[in-house]
């Protein structure tokens, strides 16, 4: 590695002491940066070296950089892998960029292809950080010795009577904890999250006070694997049967039209259905065996209870199952974008499940619903991929 190269600036004190106080190891531990090559993964980097530790830089290069180099906004790619290298050699740390390219193309964009043909609404951020960050990467900073691995998710882990925690971040606009509710015990207690206590401009003004080149970089935007955001385009070539015409049909029986594949619709769709009837009207579900894209009424949309798969329960109570024989009330999030609603976790047709207490409307089999504690709202308590939904009509 080239001499290291001074940073403009020292972080203040009282910032290093968010990050200390967020990481919790004595001075001189050894801790895995996981580096994208955004702000926030660099500026986290930068304070925990400062902070004292021994910081190691790991990037992963997860697609084929040289199709997406031109591509902004995007994580992983050729320019982020350049960043996050020139960051870790003005910081003054080792680093590593590690090739999971393959990886990443069977656990996510493979499985983000194949959620589409089922007629669902992939969410491949949770299924990244599930698989490829928090699993494979996890084993390979304990290889490096590490005593932890910290990233620039804006999330909070705080230790509680049971152990640690996981919390939306103290900035709500910035909070990340929709996408990492699939994190277990067993790797909250190897994650460290220094950036979840802070707002992101005054993540922004450290990286500028430490002289860190990408002060000014853009944060992500898209997916990063979908060119300017059009997933039809990934999906198309890896499953090009997904294009597969069939009929839109209304929840009466009626065929209103066609469609020209049905991975190109989503639960809650208004535009783009090419049919009229005078009503407004919305995708309510998708069959994808039979190749139909059903629509209705917006009040059609509406949901009171849905069933849960691939499940994760880190709340107090020994597992989500017996969180559902206990009827435990939650705070659920079915989008990203939504707020936490209440409802309590049940058995629904058999199925782990959760019952709103006031029907919750567009819920897309696919998505994630996260679960928080109403006593504690800020706090993650799990949650699941939504498998079916229960409608109101």
């Amino acid at each position: 590695m080239n001499a290291p190269v001074v940073l403009a600036k020292a972080a203040p004190d009282g910032l290093l002491q968010v990050v200390r106080d967020a990481v919790r190891l004595p001075q001189g531990a050894r801790i895995v940066a996981a580096m994208s090559g955004g702000v926030d993964s660099t500026v986290t980097a930068a304070l925990l070296a400062r902070a004292g530790y021994d910081v190691v830089g790991v990037t992963l290069q997860l697609y084929d950089h040289g199709a997406a180099i031109q591509k902004k906004g995007a994580c992983c790619a050729g320019q982020d892998i350049h960043d996050a290298r020139t960051a870790a050699e003005a910081i003054g740390i080792p680093h590593y960029v590690l090739d999971y390219e393959s990886r990443f193309r069977e656990q996510v964009i493979e499985d983000f292809a194949d959620a589409y043909l089922r007629g669902e609404t992939p969410i491949p951020c949770v299924r990244c950080n599930q698989t490829v960050k928090f699993r494979d990467l996890l084993d390979v900073a304990r290889d490096l010795g590490a005593e932890a691995m910290a990233t620039g998710h804006y999330v909070r882990r705080e230790v509680g009577p049971h152990g640690p925690e996981l919390h939306r971040a103290a900035d709500p606009a910035r909070d990340q904890s929709y996408f990492l509710f699939a994190t277990t015990a067993e790797q909250l207690a190897f994650l460290r999250f220094p950036l979840g206590g802070l707002p992101k401009p005054a993540v922004r003004e450290a990286a500028a006070g430490l002289g860190l080149s990408v002060a000014d970089k853009p944060d992500s935007q898209d997916i990063c694997f979908v060119p300017e955001g059009r997933y039809t385009t990934v999906i198309d070539r890896l499953r090009p049967h997904g294009a597969e015409p069939g009929d839109i049909v209304h929840l009466d029986g009626r065929v209103l039209g066609r469609h020209e594949g049905v991975t190109r619709y989503t639960i809650g769709q208004r535009r783009g259905l090419n049919v009229a009837v005078g009503d407004p009207l919305f995708v309510v579900k998708i069959d994808a065996d039979a190749r139909r894209v059903i629509v209705g009424p917006r009040e059609a949309l509406l949901t009171h209870a849905l069933t849960l798969k691939e499940t994760n329960w880190i709340g107090d109570l020994p597992s989500l199952e017996a969180a559902c024989d206990a009827g435990r009330p939650v705070l659920a999030r079915v989008r990203s974008t939504r707020e936490p609603v209440p409802g309590r976790l049940a058995w629904v047709d058999g199925q782990p499940g959760l019952a709103f207490d006031a029907s919750e409307e567009g819920v897309a089999p696919g998505q994630a619903c996260v679960l928080y504690a109403p006593e504690a709202p800020t706090r993650v308590l799990g949650g699941g991929f939504i498998d079916r939904t229960v409608r109101d009509v």
